[in-house]
């Protein structure tokens, strides 16, 4: 299953309304999602007003989209105000996919999520050494291939630094990691000095123990979806 399919099932059986994308680049994904109100925020789009209007077509709720062409940080120090009556329903965080990064979008989406709203974060579990490189690193070999980076460090950061959420990854499409305002389960205690320090080799010997990792089931099992 991938991140579209997870997103529209949670926001089919929730009624979700309000979604936020951060790092959408082409739209591939926020173009299909249908909501009611839809975010897009990234510092570079690469979207022709002709796609657009076509995906308007294909997507009539593509109608509601809103455009924001800057960074997230920037974003939010902006533009927080749009949430002051409508909070955040789901969104995507799959921008920059570096620790610091992610964990900020992260952060700053739970500021402004709904009480039994949802964050997805993708590239939570990179199946390799050659995905789990810096920007630098895969920049330096060309782009070339799948590049997860460190994401799966603001999982951990959460889960040991965040009591008042809960944190897991469902193995599917790259590892989803998945965000609530629930009472965490089986937290960690890792300071943030000592989660930068950890490599993909720790990575890989903890897999479970950090990403408090999930088979796909356990969505249905999570939100009690039929």
């Amino acid at each position: 299953m991938t991140r579209i399919e997870v997103i529209q099932r949670l926001i089919d059986s929730y009624g979700f309304r309000n979604y936020l994308e951060i790092g959408v680049r082409n739209g591939k994904c926020f173009f299909e999602i249908k909501a009611r109100n839809k975010i897009a925020v990234d510092p570079e789009f690469v979207i022709s007003g002709t796609r657009k209007l076509k995906r308007i077509f294909s997507n009539f709720s593509n109608l509601n989209n809103h455009w924001y062409e800057e960074t997230s940080d920037d974003f939010f120090a902006n533009h927080a105000d749009l949430f002051a009556k409508n909070k955040i329903d789901i969104a995507l965080v799959d921008g920059m996919h570096e620790y610091a990064f992610a964990l900020r979008d992260v952060e700053n989406c739970i500021n402004h999520l709904a009480d039994n709203g949802v964050i997805i974060m993708h590239d939570c579990n990179p199946p390799g050494e050659a995905e789990a490189v810096s920007f630098e690193a895969w920049k330096n070999r060309g782009f070339s291939g799948d590049w997860n980076g460190d994401v799966w460090k603001a999982v951990l950061h959460l889960r040991s630094l965040r009591p008042d959420i809960n944190a897991f990854v469902l193995d599917t499409d790259h590892g989803l990691g998945v965000v609530t305002k629930r009472k965490p389960e089986n937290p960690r205690s890792y300071t943030a000095a000592q989660i930068a320090d950890l490599s993909f080799t720790d990575l890989s010997a903890n897999r479970q123990a950090f990403l408090n990792l999930k088979p796909l089931s356990y969505l249905e099992e999570y939100f009690k979806l039929k």
